[in-house]
């Protein structure tokens, strides 16, 4: 993480702002850039990045991976009816 401070902050100001923002968002900062001007603070700042975690409905779960699930939560995954996106096999003109 950087800081960049600007003007007459001093590092305890300043640790106190990026304690404040870390606890606010619950993230970690990459850059906090501060201003001061007279009495007021302008706070420039941006947080590290989140890894993302893929997660899918599966039986009616919302789950990341199925590394934790039991054998018989498992058995169900594997036999259920998994539905394709291709081609209908009927149309509208072959209902009426």
């Amino acid at each position: 993480m950087s800081i960049i401070i600007t003007g007459n902050a001093d590092p305890k100001e300043a640790q106190a702002y990026v304690d404040y923002l870390e606890n606010k968002y619950n993230r970690k900062l990459d850059r906090l850039d501060i201003k001061i001007d007279g009495e007021y603070a302008d706070l420039d700042y941006t947080f590290s990045n989140v890894p993302f975690e893929r997660i899918r409905r599966i039986t009616g779960y919302l789950v990341g991976t199925m590394d934790n699930w039991n054998d018989a939560k498992s058995a169900e995954e594997r036999d259920r009816v998994k539905h394709s996106l291709g081609e209908p096999s009927c149309s509208l003109e072959d209902l009426s």
